[in-house]
């Protein structure tokens, strides 16, 4: 049985080769322009407080370092990365009614639903601004193409079936939600370094493989974690119609289960069946064969680096891809 539990003590191994560039970082996102409102400078620096990792930003520096690629080039594209995640939360908390993240208050929580999408709007043009800076239409193009990538994965989840859940849709999903955004980190660095079509193309591998476990291991939080670790209620996801992994493997194992049956129906208000599916789930195999499925996208994630120069910019890559499915939440 799955047991929550981690060889790294957090990430801090992860940024020693980057710790200079990730400060830099920091002052980058909370930079402020010539008369910005308020509200959007106090929002900003509400959303940067929350306690997100920095996961992304560090694979791209890490990328950008195995190719020394110009270091103010990929501040600027770290920021960037770190701010389109930022702004898609704001939008995704308003469009899931979440009124808290991590265990903090989200901004539509306070705010009206108009200036929370205008909020999020404007954190999507400052992280457009920052992509700009990198001086790579290459780079720019990419994060465009993230971006729709982004936003069509949330329009086809909106207008899905929830009878039409399986693992093609999980993984599309995913790929859309989580693994595209680790992709462009971990590509866009290798372009500012290097012209190397195959290097970037493991690179690209890497960030979608270890981005497709990153979230595979969220979903097995969401069922085995704690609310205060992950900063939501346990089971949040199934409670919203979301069929994650560990349920669809679930599934797959008891397709006589009644429980499962009315699960198949869709979202409803009976609250004691998602509590016992919920339990049920958490303390089944399901848990483990996900978190198998995760450590095989891990290991194509890592094969994709073997090529690579060697540095101790790329034997921390090799590190996230194991921090994805060791982490606590």
């Amino acid at each position: 049985m799955y047991k929550q539990k981690t060889k790294l003590e957090g990430i801090a191994e992860l940024i020693q080769p980057i710790g200079q560039q990730l400060t830099s970082i920091e002052k980058r996102l909370r930079e402020t322009f010539n008369d910005q409102h308020d509200v959007l400078t106090a929002a900003t620096e509400h959303i940067l407080d929350s306690g997100g990792k920095r996961v992304r930003p560090t694979v791209a520096l890490l990328s950008a370092g195995i190719f020394e690629a110009d270091q103010k080039h990929a501040v600027s594209l770290a920021a960037a990365v770190e701010m389109l995640h930022t702004a898609t939360l704001v939008h995704d908390d308003l469009i899931d009614g979440s009124l808290m993240r991590r265990g903090i208050k989200t901004l539509n929580a306070d705010l009206s639903s108009e200036v929370t999408i205008l909020t999020g709007d404007y954190l999507f043009a400052r992280a457009a601004s920052f992509a700009a800076q990198t001086q790579s239409v290459r780079v720019m193009n990419l994060f465009a193409e993230t971006l729709m990538t982004i936003v069509n994965g949330e329009i086809k989840q909106s207008f899905a079936s929830e009878n039409a859940a399986s693992r093609q849709n999980y993984f599309q999903r995913i790929q859309a939600k989580t693994a595209s955004m680790f992709a462009l980190a971990a590509e866009a660095g290798a372009i500012l370094g290097t012209n190397d079509e195959k290097a970037i193309d493991a690179m690209r591998h890497y960030g979608v493989q270890t981005g497709i476990a990153f979230q595979i291991v969220d979903d097995i939080l969401d069922f085995v974690g704690n609310s205060e670790d992950i900063g939501k209620p346990v089971g949040n996801d199934l409670q919203q119609g979301l069929l994650t992994l560990p349920a669809l493997y679930y599934i797959e194992d008891n397709p006589e289960n009644s429980d499962v049956a009315s699960l198949r129906n869709g979202h409803n208000n009976d609250q004691e069946l998602y509590e016992r599916i919920i339990q049920s789930i958490s303390s089944s195999s399901a848990i483990d064969s996900s978190l198998d499925e995760a450590r095989q996208y891990v290991e194509s994630a890592k094969s994709a680096l073997q090529n690579l120069p060697n540095c101790k910019h790329l034997d921390a890559m090799y590190t996230i891809a194991d921090y994805a499915v060791e982490r606590r939440f």
